[in-house]
């Protein structure tokens, strides 16, 4: 019945993609101003509503490039408690900037984590406060028109492609599918490792891109449990039961991640960049007590913990361990070093090759 009672919003859907489709010819067009910067400006997003995976893809690129160049990230600040333009410093928490940049804050102190919704102003104040930036990295900018980045990058799962898709609220992409004409580079996330060249043929004959369009496919790969408040390596035996508890857009492929390391594996599942309460750690406590067995554990996700670690001090009040697991993305095909190469010839049209450019991505 909900399946049929879905059509419904097709019309809504006509609705929101035509204005999508307006705004953009006005930006194509010049009927509506966006504005360019005289450094190398790099924008990751994509074409649907969350859950592509893309903060993963922004550390590799952070990885790839803060040992050569003064690297920054902006972003919005989704679902911060905080407006206009903050640039992180020591004090910084995930409810002043967001949970998201607040990760890249806490993994890469080495480099500059700015949050601000207008990131054409921003974007000034940012060189104003640290003018010897030279890379700047736009988090979730695919939509954000009113900045024209030198290179667009739009990521899409491998199990929603924008092509299968349709516009919110009949689907869950934000503009319609022509949008990734913009895109300099396409990524097929979330791929299975043993992907086949033929899948891969298939979907290159899906996506067609473009003559000016890169498309490359990555996979997802988790790293090694810490604990969530000292980051020390955390040892689960696999016979261990297990609590995921997390507030992302899509836990599936981690939790099908988590069965294939331990025998018994459960959900909690909160809303994505949902801030937790004190009566939330009270029932994940709960929930992972009710559990059976004799050995435990909670697990949750590097965003999540930013966000958790505002209640550390209720974590420790309740006796409550959480382990992290890291999650970074690989490419298949052994096409690491096109993409690398991609972006850093892209960088070269506007800073020379640093002194250390024999460095290697790690």
């Amino acid at each position: 019945m909900l399946r049929y009672l879905k059509f419904l919003l097709y019309p809504f859907s006509l609705l929101y993609g035509l204005v999508m489709w307006l705004r953009n010819r006005f930006y194509d067009r010049g009927l509506l101003s966006a504005v360019e910067f005289d450094l190398p400006v790099i924008a990751a997003g994509n074409l649907s509503v969350g859950g592509t995976g893309k903060t993963p893809h922004v550390e590799y690129m952070i990885r790839l490039l803060k040992d050569r160049y003064k690297v920054a990230t902006l972003s919005r600040g989704y679902n911060r408690r905080t407006s206009g333009y903050l640039l992180a410093d020591e004090q910084s928490t995930a409810a002043e900037i967001g949970d998201e940049p607040m990760q890249f804050h806490d993994k890469f102190p080495d480099i500059r984590v700015c949050v601000g919704e207008e990131r054409m102003l921003a974007i000034p104040q940012l060189l104003g406060d640290e003018p010897d930036t030279q890379v700047v990295l736009l988090d979730d900018a695919f939509q954000h028109r009113s900045i024209r980045p030198g290179m667009n990058i739009m990521i899409t799962d491998y199990s929603r492609l924008f092509t299968r898709d349709h516009v919110v609220p009949f689907g869950r992409l934000r503009e319609g599918r022509a949008g990734y004409q913009r895109a300099n580079c396409i990524i097929v996330s979330k791929c299975p490792p043993a992907m086949s060249q033929a899948e891969k043929q298939a979907l290159e004959k899906e996506i067609k891109p473009l003559p000016h369009q890169r498309l490359f496919f990555t996979t997802l790969q988790y790293g090694a449990l810490s604990d969530m408040i000292t980051h020390q390596p955390v040892e689960i035996p696999k016979s261990a039961t297990i609590l995921l508890a997390c507030g992302i857009a899509r836990p599936e492929p981690l939790l099908d991640e988590l069965k294939r390391r331990y025998k018994q594996v459960y959900l909690l599942s909160f809303p994505d960049h949902y801030y937790y309460t004190e009566k939330d750690i009270a029932k994940i406590r709960k929930e992972c007590s009710d559990l059976p067995g004799t050995e435990k554990m909670v697990i949750t996700t590097e965003k999540d913990a930013v966000r958790l670690h505002l209640l550390k001090d209720t974590l420790a009040e309740q006796n409550l361990q959480m382990a992290v697991i890291p999650v970074e993305i690989s490419f298949l095909f052994g096409e690491a070093e096109l993409f690398n190469n991609f972006i850093f010839d892209y960088i070269g049209r506007y800073l020379p090759p640093p002194v250390n450019d024999n460095l290697q991505l790690t």
